[in-house]
């Protein structure tokens, strides 16, 4: 038990970095959960569970970045939220792993999408960032825009798997905020999907809380180092390397799926 403790500690404090840095907590802690030998189903509610420490320590080490932007946020976590509810009660009526045939193919577009966000001459994201600070010219991109937002809220509270690197592509295409502004919000966004979709799985599923204290634990550590990291570092080849990992995380995930 000590070591499983360690174990999950040491896992969650990596999940944390990679949550709060690329929103790729589910590289690591849903697979520890697993090797520890909880089903998948309930690993994935555990998971989502322990997840919360990380946001609240992803928010707390980013309220300088969140200066100013709160009202926007707020908009878009309310989104979130439709759709995480919508998600997590289909979790419960239809298992997670008929969805996974689709979910290499969200991750890869999302990982083309943060890519191509990144390069200053992207005409496509260019435009689509203006029709948006724009709303009266092309409300229809706008509504799109925001419909996205919901329905990566369901996709993170029915699977999950690379959620926040999907909300980081979303975020940095439709704003013109910094990265470490923008990793920010997904943080608070993630966070606040996590936190409503655990309020519907304490009510309608079983959590393992022994589990959720040591993971929970490294989660809490690692997502408030995450945006320290974010805030100091080369941010063209962050972005570049959290790409990079979506394609690989995309590509196992394909493999998983169909072979």
């Amino acid at each position: 038990m000590i070591f499983t403790f360690v174990f999950l500690i040491a896992a969650g404090f990596a999940a944390g970095l990679l949550a709060s840095v690329a929103g790729l907590a589910s590289l690591v802690s849903y697979p520890a959960l697993l090797a520890v030998g909880l089903p998948p189903v309930i690993a994935n509610v555990t998971n989502t569970t322990a997840l919360i420490f990380s946001g609240i320590g992803a928010t707390a080490s980013s309220l300088k970045e969140l200066r100013g932007h709160w009202h926007k946020l707020m908009l878009f976590v309310l989104l979130s939220l439709v759709g995480s509810i919508g998600g997590s009660i289909l979790l419960l009526v239809a298992p997670a792993s008929s969805f996974e045939k689709v979910v290499p193919f969200f991750i890869l577009f999302a990982g083309i999408l943060l890519f191509l966000s990144g390069r200053k001459k992207d005409v496509s994201t260019a435009k689509l960032k203006e029709v948006h600070a724009s709303p009266q010219k092309k409300w229809w991109v706008s509504l799109i825009s925001l419909i996205g937002i919901v329905l990566v809220g369901a996709y993170t509270g029915y699977f999950g798997a690379a959620g926040g690197v999907i909300f980081l592509a979303i975020l940095s295409v439709i704003t013109d905020d910094r990265f470490a502004v923008v990793n920010a919000m997904k943080n608070v966004i993630a966070f606040a999907g996590n936190l409503i979709a655990t309020v519907i799985f304490i009510l309608k599923s079983r959590i393992d809380w022994l589990l959720v204290i040591p993971l929970g634990l490294g989660l809490l550590i690692g997502g408030y180092t995450g945006p320290i990291i974010v805030r100091h570092a080369n941010i063209h080849l962050l972005r570049a390397l959290i790409s990079l990992a979506a394609f690989g995380l995309a590509a196992y995930l394909f493999v998983t799926a169909y072979f």
